[in-house]
Protein backbone atom coordinates (compact mmCIF):
# COMPACT_ATOMS: atom_id res chain seq x y z
CA UNK A 1 0.00 0.00 0.00
CA UNK A 2 1.60 3.30 -1.09
CA UNK A 3 1.80 6.33 1.16
CA UNK A 4 -0.92 8.31 -0.64
CA UNK A 5 -3.43 5.46 -0.49
CA UNK A 6 -2.60 4.81 3.16
CA UNK A 7 -3.14 8.49 3.95
CA UNK A 8 -6.62 8.42 2.39
CA UNK A 9 -7.47 5.20 4.22
CA UNK A 10 -6.31 6.72 7.50
CA UNK A 11 -8.48 9.80 6.93
CA UNK A 12 -11.49 7.59 6.25
CA UNK A 13 -10.86 5.45 9.35
CA UNK A 14 -10.49 8.54 11.57
CA UNK A 15 -13.73 10.02 10.19
CA UNK A 16 -15.57 6.75 10.82
CA UNK A 17 -14.16 6.53 14.35
CA UNK A 18 -15.17 10.11 15.15
CA UNK A 19 -18.69 9.38 13.90
CA UNK A 20 -18.91 6.09 15.77
CA UNK A 21 -17.74 7.65 19.04
CA UNK A 22 -20.29 10.43 18.59
CA UNK A 23 -23.18 7.98 18.10
CA UNK A 24 -22.06 5.81 21.02
CA UNK A 25 -21.87 8.78 23.39
CA UNK A 26 -25.25 10.11 22.24
CA UNK A 27 -26.69 6.65 22.84
CA UNK A 28 -25.04 6.79 26.27
CA UNK A 29 -26.97 9.98 27.07
CA UNK A 30 -30.19 8.21 26.12
CA UNK A 31 -29.15 5.14 28.16
CA UNK A 32 -28.73 7.31 31.28
CA UNK A 33 -32.30 8.60 31.02
CA UNK A 34 -33.62 5.18 30.00
CA UNK A 35 -32.39 3.56 33.21
CA UNK A 36 -33.04 6.61 35.40
CA UNK A 37 -36.48 7.66 34.14
CA UNK A 38 -38.13 5.70 31.37
CA UNK A 39 -37.52 2.10 32.42
CA UNK A 40 -38.82 2.74 35.97
CA UNK A 41 -41.87 4.38 34.44
CA UNK A 42 -42.49 1.45 32.08
CA UNK A 43 -41.87 -1.25 34.67
CA UNK A 44 -43.61 0.32 37.67
CA UNK A 45 -47.32 0.38 38.65
CA UNK A 46 -49.59 1.92 36.05
CA UNK A 47 -52.44 3.97 37.54
CA UNK A 48 -55.15 5.34 35.26
CA UNK A 49 -56.54 8.88 35.56
CA UNK A 50 -59.54 7.39 37.38
CA UNK A 51 -57.27 5.87 40.01
CA UNK A 52 -57.43 2.27 38.77
CA UNK A 53 -54.30 0.15 38.93
CA UNK A 54 -53.64 -1.10 35.42
CA UNK A 55 -51.05 -3.61 36.58
CA UNK A 56 -47.28 -3.65 36.33
CA UNK A 57 -45.54 -2.69 33.17
CA UNK A 58 -42.77 -4.28 31.17
CA UNK A 59 -39.93 -6.21 32.74
CA UNK A 60 -36.65 -6.40 30.79
CA UNK A 61 -33.70 -8.66 31.25
CA UNK A 62 -30.21 -7.62 30.10
CA UNK A 63 -30.93 -8.58 26.49
CA UNK A 64 -34.06 -6.43 26.50
CA UNK A 65 -32.10 -3.36 27.56
CA UNK A 66 -29.49 -4.06 24.91
CA UNK A 67 -32.18 -4.25 22.22
CA UNK A 68 -33.74 -0.93 23.31
CA UNK A 69 -30.38 0.85 23.21
CA UNK A 70 -29.39 -0.84 19.95
CA UNK A 71 -32.60 0.36 18.29
CA UNK A 72 -31.78 3.90 19.39
CA UNK A 73 -28.22 3.58 18.06
CA UNK A 74 -29.44 2.24 14.70
CA UNK A 75 -31.94 5.09 14.34
CA UNK A 76 -29.15 7.57 15.02
CA UNK A 77 -26.93 5.86 12.46
CA UNK A 78 -29.65 5.75 9.78
CA UNK A 79 -30.62 9.42 10.03
CA UNK A 80 -27.01 10.52 10.53
CA UNK A 81 -26.12 8.86 7.22
CA UNK A 82 -29.20 10.35 5.54
CA UNK A 83 -28.48 13.90 6.66
CA UNK A 84 -24.68 13.69 6.46
CA UNK A 85 -24.07 14.47 10.12
CA UNK A 86 -21.10 12.07 10.25
CA UNK A 87 -19.11 13.91 7.59
CA UNK A 88 -16.77 15.71 9.96
CA UNK A 89 -13.90 17.23 7.99
CA UNK A 90 -15.72 16.83 4.68
CA UNK A 91 -18.54 19.33 5.29
CA UNK A 92 -18.40 22.67 7.05
CA UNK A 93 -18.93 22.38 10.84
CA UNK A 94 -22.10 24.50 10.76
CA UNK A 95 -23.56 22.23 8.09
CA UNK A 96 -22.61 19.13 10.08
CA UNK A 97 -24.15 20.55 13.26
CA UNK A 98 -27.34 21.48 11.42
CA UNK A 99 -27.52 17.91 10.15
CA UNK A 100 -27.07 16.62 13.68
CA UNK A 101 -29.92 18.82 14.93
CA UNK A 102 -32.31 17.19 12.46
CA UNK A 103 -30.96 13.72 13.24
CA UNK A 104 -31.39 14.14 16.99
CA UNK A 105 -34.85 15.71 16.71
CA UNK A 106 -36.23 13.02 14.40
CA UNK A 107 -34.70 10.12 16.35
CA UNK A 108 -36.05 11.37 19.67
CA UNK A 109 -39.52 12.01 18.29
CA UNK A 110 -39.59 8.44 16.97
CA UNK A 111 -38.22 7.14 20.27
CA UNK A 112 -40.84 9.03 22.28
CA UNK A 113 -43.56 7.43 20.17
CA UNK A 114 -41.91 4.03 20.64
CA UNK A 115 -41.81 4.43 24.41
CA UNK A 116 -45.43 5.60 24.48
CA UNK A 117 -46.48 2.50 22.53
CA UNK A 118 -44.59 0.31 24.99
CA UNK A 119 -46.48 1.93 27.88
CA UNK A 120 -49.78 2.05 25.96
CA UNK A 121 -50.02 5.68 27.06
CA UNK A 122 -47.97 8.84 26.68
CA UNK A 123 -44.77 8.68 28.72
CA UNK A 124 -43.38 11.72 30.52
CA UNK A 125 -42.02 14.31 28.10
CA UNK A 126 -39.63 15.89 30.64
CA UNK A 127 -36.82 13.31 30.37
CA UNK A 128 -37.03 13.40 26.56
CA UNK A 129 -36.60 17.19 26.58
CA UNK A 130 -33.52 16.74 28.77
CA UNK A 131 -32.18 14.14 26.34
CA UNK A 132 -32.67 16.60 23.48
CA UNK A 133 -30.93 19.38 25.39
CA UNK A 134 -27.87 17.40 26.43
CA UNK A 135 -27.48 15.70 23.07
CA UNK A 136 -27.62 19.05 21.25
CA UNK A 137 -25.05 20.53 23.65
CA UNK A 138 -22.82 17.50 23.14
CA UNK A 139 -23.31 17.54 19.36
CA UNK A 140 -22.33 21.22 19.17
CA UNK A 141 -19.16 20.73 21.21
CA UNK A 142 -18.23 17.46 19.52
CA UNK A 143 -18.73 18.86 16.01
CA UNK A 144 -16.45 21.85 16.46
CA UNK A 145 -13.81 20.01 18.52
CA UNK A 146 -13.74 17.18 15.96
CA UNK A 147 -13.47 19.67 13.13
CA UNK A 148 -10.55 21.45 14.82
CA UNK A 149 -8.84 18.12 15.46
CA UNK A 150 -9.42 16.89 11.90
CA UNK A 151 -8.11 20.03 10.24
CA UNK A 152 -5.16 20.40 12.62
CA UNK A 153 -3.85 16.84 12.60
CA UNK A 154 -5.50 14.90 9.77
CA UNK A 155 -6.43 16.98 6.75
CA UNK A 156 -4.53 19.60 4.81
CA UNK A 157 -5.78 21.15 1.55
CA UNK A 158 -5.36 18.72 -1.34
CA UNK A 159 -3.12 20.24 -4.05
CA UNK A 160 -4.79 19.96 -7.44
CA UNK A 161 -3.88 20.38 -11.10
CA UNK A 162 -6.61 22.05 -13.16
CA UNK A 163 -6.80 21.04 -16.83
CA UNK A 164 -9.36 23.09 -18.75
CA UNK A 165 -10.62 23.79 -22.24
CA UNK A 166 -11.21 27.04 -24.09
CA UNK A 167 -13.77 28.56 -21.74
CA UNK A 168 -13.11 30.60 -18.57
CA UNK A 169 -12.43 28.68 -15.36
CA UNK A 170 -13.64 31.36 -12.95
CA UNK A 171 -16.79 29.45 -11.94
CA UNK A 172 -15.12 26.11 -11.18
CA UNK A 173 -12.21 27.82 -9.39
CA UNK A 174 -14.67 29.75 -7.25
CA UNK A 175 -16.47 26.54 -6.28
CA UNK A 176 -13.28 24.70 -5.34
CA UNK A 177 -12.03 27.86 -3.64
CA UNK A 178 -15.11 27.91 -1.41
CA UNK A 179 -13.63 24.81 0.23
CA UNK A 180 -10.10 26.11 0.69
CA UNK A 181 -9.80 23.84 3.72
CA UNK A 182 -10.05 20.80 1.43
CA UNK A 183 -8.77 21.88 -1.98
CA UNK A 184 -6.02 24.08 -3.38
CA UNK A 185 -5.51 24.56 -7.11
CA UNK A 186 -1.74 24.96 -7.43
CA UNK A 187 -1.38 24.88 -11.21
CA UNK A 188 -3.53 25.42 -14.30
CA UNK A 189 -2.98 23.92 -17.73
CA UNK A 190 -4.93 24.21 -20.97
CA UNK A 191 -5.90 21.25 -23.12
CA UNK A 192 -4.09 22.97 -26.00
CA UNK A 193 -0.83 21.78 -24.43
CA UNK A 194 0.67 18.66 -25.95
CA UNK A 195 -0.50 15.25 -24.75
CA UNK A 196 2.98 14.47 -23.47
CA UNK A 197 3.12 17.64 -21.39
CA UNK A 198 -0.28 16.99 -19.83
CA UNK A 199 0.48 13.38 -18.95
CA UNK A 200 3.88 14.24 -17.54
CA UNK A 201 2.36 16.93 -15.32
CA UNK A 202 -0.38 14.56 -14.11
CA UNK A 203 2.28 12.11 -12.94
CA UNK A 204 3.95 14.73 -10.76
CA UNK A 205 3.94 13.87 -7.06
CA UNK A 206 3.21 17.53 -6.36
CA UNK A 207 -0.53 16.98 -6.90
CA UNK A 208 -3.12 15.02 -4.98
CA UNK A 209 -5.53 14.95 -7.91
CA UNK A 210 -6.51 16.39 -11.27
CA UNK A 211 -9.55 18.54 -12.12
CA UNK A 212 -10.78 17.85 -15.67
CA UNK A 213 -12.93 20.81 -16.67
CA UNK A 214 -14.69 21.59 -19.95
CA UNK A 215 -12.58 19.41 -22.25
CA UNK A 216 -13.74 17.97 -25.62
CA UNK A 217 -14.95 14.40 -25.17
CA UNK A 218 -12.25 12.66 -27.22
CA UNK A 219 -9.38 14.37 -25.38
CA UNK A 220 -11.12 13.89 -22.06
CA UNK A 221 -11.57 10.15 -22.54
CA UNK A 222 -7.88 9.71 -23.32
CA UNK A 223 -6.90 11.69 -20.24
CA UNK A 224 -9.34 9.83 -17.98
CA UNK A 225 -7.97 6.44 -19.04
CA UNK A 226 -4.41 7.63 -18.48
CA UNK A 227 -5.18 8.92 -14.97
CA UNK A 228 -7.08 5.75 -14.07
CA UNK A 229 -4.24 3.58 -15.30
CA UNK A 230 -1.79 5.50 -13.11
CA UNK A 231 -4.06 5.62 -10.05
CA UNK A 232 -4.48 9.41 -10.17
CA UNK A 233 -7.55 10.87 -8.46
CA UNK A 234 -9.82 12.81 -10.84
CA UNK A 235 -12.53 15.44 -10.35
CA UNK A 236 -14.59 15.46 -13.55
CA UNK A 237 -17.51 17.70 -14.43
CA UNK A 238 -19.90 15.37 -16.33
CA UNK A 239 -21.67 16.26 -19.53
CA UNK A 240 -25.37 15.47 -20.02
CA UNK A 241 -24.59 12.25 -21.91
CA UNK A 242 -22.47 11.10 -18.94
CA UNK A 243 -25.42 11.61 -16.58
CA UNK A 244 -27.71 9.60 -18.88
CA UNK A 245 -25.22 6.73 -19.06
CA UNK A 246 -24.71 6.76 -15.29
CA UNK A 247 -28.39 5.95 -14.81
CA UNK A 248 -28.43 3.19 -17.42
CA UNK A 249 -29.28 -0.44 -16.61
CA UNK A 250 -26.48 -2.91 -17.20
CA UNK A 251 -27.34 -5.89 -19.39
CA UNK A 252 -25.32 -8.78 -20.77
CA UNK A 253 -25.77 -10.21 -24.26
CA UNK A 254 -23.86 -13.44 -23.85
CA UNK A 255 -20.37 -12.12 -22.99
CA UNK A 256 -20.95 -8.51 -24.07
CA UNK A 257 -21.94 -5.85 -21.48
CA UNK A 258 -24.66 -3.51 -22.76
CA UNK A 259 -25.95 -0.27 -21.22
CA UNK A 260 -29.72 0.25 -21.53
CA UNK A 261 -30.90 3.87 -21.46
CA UNK A 262 -34.70 3.65 -21.34
CA UNK A 263 -36.99 5.71 -23.54
CA UNK A 264 -39.34 6.32 -20.57
CA UNK A 265 -38.50 7.67 -17.15
CA UNK A 266 -40.61 5.98 -14.47
CA UNK A 267 -42.10 2.51 -14.54
CA UNK A 268 -45.85 1.99 -14.05
CA UNK A 269 -45.50 0.72 -10.48
CA UNK A 270 -43.18 3.62 -9.64
CA UNK A 271 -45.72 6.13 -10.94
CA UNK A 272 -48.47 4.51 -8.85
CA UNK A 273 -46.44 4.56 -5.62
CA UNK A 274 -45.24 8.10 -6.27
CA UNK A 275 -48.81 9.34 -6.78
CA UNK A 276 -50.02 7.49 -3.67
CA UNK A 277 -47.30 9.12 -1.56
CA UNK A 278 -48.17 12.53 -3.03
CA UNK A 279 -51.88 12.27 -2.19
CA UNK A 280 -51.41 10.92 1.33
CA UNK A 281 -48.59 13.30 2.31
CA UNK A 282 -50.21 16.41 0.79
CA UNK A 283 -53.46 15.77 2.71
CA UNK A 284 -51.56 15.30 5.98
CA UNK A 285 -49.39 18.39 5.47
CA UNK A 286 -52.32 20.60 4.45
CA UNK A 287 -53.96 19.79 7.78
CA UNK A 288 -50.75 20.20 9.81
CA UNK A 289 -49.64 23.45 8.13
CA UNK A 290 -53.07 25.09 7.91
CA UNK A 291 -52.38 27.35 10.98
CA UNK A 292 -49.04 28.45 9.49
CA UNK A 293 -50.65 29.08 6.11
CA UNK A 294 -53.32 31.22 7.79
CA UNK A 295 -50.69 33.29 9.64
CA UNK A 296 -48.65 33.69 6.44
CA UNK A 297 -51.72 34.77 4.46
CA UNK A 298 -52.60 37.43 7.05
CA UNK A 299 -48.99 38.70 7.10
CA UNK A 300 -48.86 38.98 3.29
CA UNK A 301 -52.15 40.91 3.23
CA UNK A 302 -51.20 43.31 6.03
CA UNK A 303 -47.86 44.10 4.38
CA UNK A 304 -49.31 46.04 1.43
CA UNK A 305 -53.03 45.15 1.40
CA UNK A 306 -52.58 43.21 -1.82
CA UNK A 307 -53.67 39.72 -2.92
CA UNK A 308 -52.51 36.87 -0.70
CA UNK A 309 -51.97 34.26 -3.40
CA UNK A 310 -49.97 34.60 -6.57
CA UNK A 311 -50.78 32.44 -9.59
CA UNK A 312 -48.24 31.88 -12.31
CA UNK A 313 -48.18 29.66 -15.40
CA UNK A 314 -45.53 26.93 -15.14
CA UNK A 315 -44.76 23.76 -17.10
CA UNK A 316 -44.88 20.21 -15.81
CA UNK A 317 -44.54 16.75 -17.41
CA UNK A 318 -44.65 16.84 -21.20
CA UNK A 319 -44.39 20.67 -21.06
CA UNK A 320 -48.05 20.83 -20.05
CA UNK A 321 -48.94 24.24 -18.59
CA UNK A 322 -50.67 24.73 -15.24
CA UNK A 323 -51.13 27.53 -12.70
CA UNK A 324 -48.82 27.23 -9.73
CA UNK A 325 -49.97 28.65 -6.37
CA UNK A 326 -47.65 30.65 -4.12
CA UNK A 327 -47.98 33.15 -1.34
CA UNK A 328 -47.18 36.50 -2.95
CA UNK A 329 -43.66 37.60 -1.98
CA UNK A 330 -43.25 40.52 -4.42
CA UNK A 331 -45.00 43.84 -4.78
CA UNK A 332 -48.02 44.01 -7.08
CA UNK A 333 -47.08 44.42 -10.76
CA UNK A 334 -43.49 43.35 -10.08
CA UNK A 335 -43.26 42.36 -13.75
CA UNK A 336 -45.43 45.10 -15.22
CA UNK A 337 -43.13 45.28 -18.23
CA UNK A 338 -44.18 41.74 -19.13
CA UNK A 339 -40.62 40.35 -19.03
CA UNK A 340 -40.13 37.10 -17.08
CA UNK A 341 -36.99 37.17 -14.97
CA UNK A 342 -35.43 35.27 -12.07
CA UNK A 343 -35.16 36.88 -8.65
CA UNK A 344 -31.76 38.47 -8.09
CA UNK A 345 -29.77 39.33 -4.97
CA UNK A 346 -31.32 42.23 -3.04
CA UNK A 347 -34.23 42.28 -5.51
CA UNK A 348 -36.21 45.47 -4.87
CA UNK A 349 -39.41 43.78 -6.05
CA UNK A 350 -39.56 41.56 -2.94
CA UNK A 351 -41.64 42.79 0.00
CA UNK A 352 -40.31 42.72 3.61
CA UNK A 353 -42.67 39.84 4.43
CA UNK A 354 -41.72 38.23 1.14
CA UNK A 355 -38.06 38.13 2.10
CA UNK A 356 -38.92 36.21 5.27
CA UNK A 357 -41.29 33.68 3.70
CA UNK A 358 -38.93 33.12 0.75
CA UNK A 359 -36.03 32.44 3.10
CA UNK A 360 -37.98 29.83 5.07
CA UNK A 361 -39.84 28.62 1.94
CA UNK A 362 -43.31 29.32 3.35
CA UNK A 363 -44.23 30.98 0.06
CA UNK A 364 -44.27 27.47 -1.43
CA UNK A 365 -46.87 26.01 0.96
CA UNK A 366 -49.93 26.58 -1.31
CA UNK A 367 -48.31 24.21 -3.80
CA UNK A 368 -49.53 21.38 -1.59
CA UNK A 369 -52.85 21.93 -3.36
CA UNK A 370 -51.10 21.67 -6.76
CA UNK A 371 -49.70 18.32 -5.60
CA UNK A 372 -53.09 17.10 -4.42
CA UNK A 373 -54.60 18.10 -7.77
CA UNK A 374 -51.93 16.17 -9.68
CA UNK A 375 -50.14 19.00 -11.46
CA UNK A 376 -47.04 18.48 -9.35
CA UNK A 377 -45.31 15.88 -7.22
CA UNK A 378 -43.46 16.31 -3.93
CA UNK A 379 -40.14 15.47 -5.57
CA UNK A 380 -39.23 16.34 -9.12
CA UNK A 381 -37.63 19.08 -11.22
CA UNK A 382 -38.89 22.51 -10.21
CA UNK A 383 -41.46 23.81 -12.73
CA UNK A 384 -40.23 26.71 -14.87
CA UNK A 385 -42.19 29.40 -16.70
CA UNK A 386 -42.84 28.82 -20.44
CA UNK A 387 -40.97 32.01 -21.37
CA UNK A 388 -37.88 31.02 -19.42
CA UNK A 389 -37.97 27.47 -20.82
CA UNK A 390 -38.15 28.85 -24.34
CA UNK A 391 -35.13 31.07 -23.68
CA UNK A 392 -33.09 28.22 -22.20
CA UNK A 393 -33.97 25.82 -25.00
CA UNK A 394 -32.70 28.24 -27.64
CA UNK A 395 -29.21 27.66 -26.28
CA UNK A 396 -29.79 24.30 -24.54
CA UNK A 397 -32.36 22.04 -26.29
CA UNK A 398 -31.59 19.33 -23.72
CA UNK A 399 -33.46 21.42 -21.12
CA UNK A 400 -36.61 19.65 -22.33
CA UNK A 401 -35.32 16.37 -20.86
CA UNK A 402 -36.19 17.49 -17.32
CA UNK A 403 -39.88 17.53 -18.31
CA UNK A 404 -39.92 13.77 -18.82
CA UNK A 405 -41.39 13.55 -15.33
CA UNK A 406 -43.89 15.57 -13.31
CA UNK A 407 -42.61 18.82 -11.80
CA UNK A 408 -41.93 18.83 -8.07
CA UNK A 409 -42.23 20.98 -4.96
CA UNK A 410 -38.59 20.11 -4.24
CA UNK A 411 -36.05 18.14 -6.16
CA UNK A 412 -32.53 16.86 -6.50
CA UNK A 413 -31.35 20.22 -7.83
CA UNK A 414 -32.84 22.05 -4.84
CA UNK A 415 -31.26 19.68 -2.30
CA UNK A 416 -27.80 19.52 -3.86
CA UNK A 417 -27.80 22.90 -5.59
CA UNK A 418 -28.90 26.45 -4.82
CA UNK A 419 -31.40 28.91 -6.26
CA UNK A 420 -28.63 30.51 -8.30
CA UNK A 421 -27.17 27.23 -9.60
CA UNK A 422 -26.86 27.60 -13.37
CA UNK A 423 -29.58 25.99 -15.54
CA UNK A 424 -26.99 23.65 -17.07
CA UNK A 425 -25.95 22.31 -13.66
CA UNK A 426 -29.59 22.14 -12.52
CA UNK A 427 -30.38 20.10 -15.62
CA UNK A 428 -27.62 17.61 -14.81
CA UNK A 429 -28.86 17.30 -11.23
CA UNK A 430 -32.46 16.79 -12.34
CA UNK A 431 -31.41 14.18 -14.90
CA UNK A 432 -29.46 12.38 -12.16
CA UNK A 433 -32.73 12.11 -10.24
CA UNK A 434 -34.78 11.02 -13.27
CA UNK A 435 -32.31 8.38 -14.43
CA UNK A 436 -31.71 6.93 -10.95
CA UNK A 437 -35.26 7.17 -9.58
CA UNK A 438 -36.45 5.01 -6.73
CA UNK A 439 -39.10 5.40 -4.02
CA UNK A 440 -36.32 5.44 -1.44
CA UNK A 441 -34.67 8.36 -3.27
CA UNK A 442 -37.94 10.30 -3.03
CA UNK A 443 -38.16 9.60 0.71
CA UNK A 444 -34.51 10.59 1.23
CA UNK A 445 -34.96 13.83 -0.71
CA UNK A 446 -38.07 14.65 1.34
CA UNK A 447 -36.02 14.27 4.53
CA UNK A 448 -33.16 16.36 3.11
CA UNK A 449 -35.59 19.06 1.98
CA UNK A 450 -36.37 19.76 5.66
CA UNK A 451 -32.70 20.53 6.14
CA UNK A 452 -32.34 22.99 3.25
CA UNK A 453 -35.26 25.02 4.60
CA UNK A 454 -32.75 26.32 7.15
CA UNK A 455 -29.80 26.68 4.77
CA UNK A 456 -29.49 30.40 3.90
CA UNK A 457 -27.53 30.07 0.63
CA UNK A 458 -30.13 27.66 -0.77
CA UNK A 459 -32.41 30.64 -1.42
CA UNK A 460 -29.73 33.08 -2.54
CA UNK A 461 -30.64 35.06 -5.63
CA UNK A 462 -28.65 35.29 -8.85
CA UNK A 463 -26.34 38.11 -9.86
CA UNK A 464 -27.32 40.12 -12.90
CA UNK A 465 -24.17 39.15 -14.78
CA UNK A 466 -24.78 35.52 -13.85
CA UNK A 467 -28.23 35.66 -15.43
CA UNK A 468 -26.66 36.88 -18.67
CA UNK A 469 -24.01 34.15 -18.67
CA UNK A 470 -26.32 31.25 -17.75
CA UNK A 471 -27.58 30.35 -21.21
CA UNK A 472 -24.21 30.73 -22.94
CA UNK A 473 -22.57 28.29 -20.53
CA UNK A 474 -24.92 25.45 -21.45
CA UNK A 475 -24.05 25.12 -25.13
CA UNK A 476 -20.36 25.72 -24.51
CA UNK A 477 -20.15 22.87 -22.03
CA UNK A 478 -21.62 20.36 -24.46
CA UNK A 479 -19.06 21.04 -27.17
Amino acid sequence: MNKKHYSESAKRIITLLLGLIQLVLETGIYAWFWFKSYYPELSGPRISQDGYNLGYGLKFQTNGHIVVLLIYFMLLFFFARTYGSLRVGYNKPLDVFLSQIFTILIVNVITYMQLSLMRNWLVSAGPMMKILFWELVFAFCWTYLSDIFYRSFVQSPRPLLLISGDHPTDDIERKFGSRADRFKIVKRMNISSSVEELKKECLSSEYGGVIIWDIPTARRNDLVKFCYENRIRMYIMPKISDVLLKGADQLHLFDTPVLLVREYSLKVEQRFLKRLIDVVCSLILIVLFSPLMLITAISVFLCDRGPVLYKQVRCTEGRREFEILKFRSMYINAEKDGVARLASKNDSRITPVGRVIRRIRFDELPQLFNILKGDMSFIGPRPERPEIIKGYMEEMPEFAYRMNVKAGLAGYAQVYGKYNTTPYDKLKLDLTYIENYSVWMDIKLMLLTLKILFTPDATEGVDEDQITAMKKEARDNEQ
